[in-house]
């Protein structure tokens, strides 16, 4: 990343800090640190953010119920049109299953710019809504997903990213700590949630398991630590 992008990233990100000071954080912003957790998964033709297709996206926020356990509140997810002049590696396709040109993907896919747009929206929402200073990306391996995310978002210029661009929390880590399981529907499995092979390789349906898993074990954390009592609001 050059030095005027990160000087642009960073006054970009003390400007979201700036918008949360003096409002009373809610239970979602004091949990951590006043970022919003926002699982993401995105399915891609290939390993190279630079290079290969986005293909689908999906997010997930998250939220504290009545019962002080965290949850989940909404989801979006989009299919996406490659970028002109994207790679499609066949094997990786082959491994998630989706086919770029079939009818009823070729229907509703939207390109990047539209499904950034999509996804960011009810992101700003959550963020405001919780008095949060920005979003963070928990990802299975969100280094992958991070990746992708901030090659999309400098492809088609866009300047408000919600998310910081390069923390995360990794559910593959929290699950290997918690369950001794990397794997995502191995972890999922360990954690107590159902897990549906065939739904497998969706973003939409990844990014959903992911979040349960990710509540479940902070849910766990926060009920063994007592750490994290949460105050009325």
């Amino acid at each position: 990343m050059a030095t005027e992008e990160i000087n642009e990233t960073n006054s970009h990100l003390n400007s979201q800090e700036k918008e949360g000071k003096g409002k009373e954080k809610t239970a979602v912003a004091k949990r951590f640190r006043g970022y919003l957790p926002v699982i993401v998964d995105i399915e891609t033709a290939g390993f190279n953010a630079a290079t290969d297709a986005m293909l689908e996206i999906a997010a997930v926020t998250v939220k504290v119920n009545d019962e002080e356990q965290w949850c989940i509140d909404e989801i979006v997810s989009k299919h996406v049109n490659p970028f002109e002049g994207a790679n499609l590696d066949k094997a990786s396709l082959d491994f998630t299953g989706i086919d770029p040109e079939h009818p009823f993907r070729k229907q509703i896919a939207v390109d990047e710019t539209e499904a950034l747009r999509e996804i960011f929206k009810p992101v700003r929402t959550k963020i405001k809504e919780h008095r949060c200073s920005r979003a963070i990306l928990v990802g299975h391996n969100a280094a992958f997903d991070i990746n992708f995310l901030n090659a999309c978002v400098e492809r088609n210029d866009i300047k408000r990213n919600p998310f910081h661009p390069f923390s995360t929390f990794d559910t593959a880590t929290m699950a290997g700590l918690a369950y001794g399981q990397t794997v995502l529907a191995r972890a999922a499995e360990a954690a107590g949630l159902e897990w549906d092979q065939k739904e497998a390789h969706s973003a939409r349906y990844d990014a959903v398991q992911t979040a349960k898993l990710f509540c479940e074990i902070v849910n766990q954390w926060n009920e063994y630590s007592g750490m994290f009592k949460i105050d009325s609001e």
